[in-house]
């Protein structure tokens, strides 16, 4: 049986020691994996409405066939419960979505990793973390959601490290990245809420990412003191924004969220303050010259070039994708470079519809 075999059948196999026969598959993320038993792919199957060979999207870079019997063994063997399926599966249409270019990320030198963000009534649904330690261990949801994307990313689209996935650090992040935003603690409307969707909504987002980049600001109770801290994290030379442009993200703290909304600063605010003060002068960019002349075509064409020419962090406010996540101590935010102008994010309704009503553009509707 070959090493994807599990990506086309339920393997029935006569073993003494299950977990590590699929560690000798290569079945695994590196951590041991559950038995997908034919009882609990069933009960996934189920909750995804059925038809377990009903093909549900195609997961390059190998292009395999994401059934939902497939999909079902997946998050089974990540110790998902069935009632995570619809998030897994909308977040699987969203990757698979042409502008995010899984293909690309999944074969990329860099390190992003798909981050996964979910916002409406699903999150406390299924028991989604959006507070203390939100981007690390102890939940069961976050953990197994994100990890039930990788294991279908690795089996179903074949991103074995060395093979076809060539990043050449990686990160943590290539275990599990799933988040829920801290719609209660949050002083603006939700994220989905200001693209355009409905409170009642249940939606996920999915950006090609790094690691979260910590900023502590312990000292400012003000909006701007407090954002300059962040202007800080993002204006480097070393991350994919800086020299590619694209797309990143930014979540706030709770406690810092309430210093910027208590000045009246609007969600719309906060990413245009953020997206015209965070940058680097060209000359910093291009290395003053030392290695020759350098002209980026990664950057937008509309950049000008000069020596003293400030260039932006992405290209314009809306590239900012802004969360507010995290516990309710604690003065800390996170600024997220993204993988660059290769990738777009994905925002899509549980339902797997994408259109958007009227959008909430300064932030501050609360439907």
């Amino acid at each position: 049986m070959t090493a994807s075999a599990v990506t086309e059948t339920r393997p029935r196999i006569n073993h003494e020691d299950l977990v590590e026969y699929y560690f000798e598959q290569a079945w695994s993320d590196g951590l041991p994996v559950l038995p997908p038993t034919e009882e609990k792919v069933a009960a996934v199957v189920a909750a995804l409405g059925g038809s377990p060979q009903l093909l549900e999207t195609v997961v390059p870079p190998r292009h395999g066939r994401l059934t939902r019997e497939v999909l079902a063994i997946n998050m089974v063997m990540a110790g998902c419960k069935p009632e995570y399926a619809p998030v897994v599966r909308a977040a699987m249409h969203a990757l698979t979505a042409q502008p995010f270019n899984l293909n690309g990320v999944q074969a990329t030198t860099h390190m992003a990793a798909p981050l996964l963000v979910v916002n409406g009534p699903v999150r406390k649904a299924i028991g989604m973390n959006a507070g203390h330690n939100v981007f690390g261990s102890g939940n069961r949801a976050n953990a197994t959601i994100g990890r039930a994307i990788r294991l279908i990313l690795l089996a179903v689209g074949g991103g074995t490290p060395g093979d076809l996935d060539k990043s050449t650090l990686g990160s943590p992040a290539k275990y599990t990245y799933c988040i829920a935003e801290n719609e209660e603690l949050s002083p603006w409307a939700p994220y989905h809420v200001e693209r355009g969707m409905k409170p009642e909504d249940s939606s996920v987002f999915v950006i090609a990412a790094e690691p979260p980049h910590s900023v502590t600001n312990h000292v400012a109770n003000d909006a701007q003191g407090v954002l300059d801290s962040i202007v800080s994290a993002m204006s480097t030379i070393a991350n994919n924004n800086a020299v590619s442009s694209g797309s990143c993200a930014v979540v706030i703290g709770p406690e810092h969220a309430q210093t910027i909304a208590k000045d009246g600063w609007t969600r719309h605010d906060v990413r245009n303050y953020l997206w015209m003060n965070a940058g680097n002068a060209f000359s910093a960019l291009s290395f003053n010259d030392r290695y020759g002349k350098i002209y980026n075509k990664n950057l937008p064409r509309w950049y000008r070039r000069d020596p003293d020419s400030r260039i932006p962090i992405v290209p314009s406010a809306d590239d900012i994708h802004l969360f507010v996540a995290g516990g309710e101590a604690g003065r800390f935010s996170a600024f997220i470079p993204g993988w660059g102008h290769m990738t777009q994010p994905v925002l899509r309704r549980l339902d797997g519809t994408t259109a958007v009503e009227s959008a909430c553009e300064d932030g501050t509707c609360k439907l």
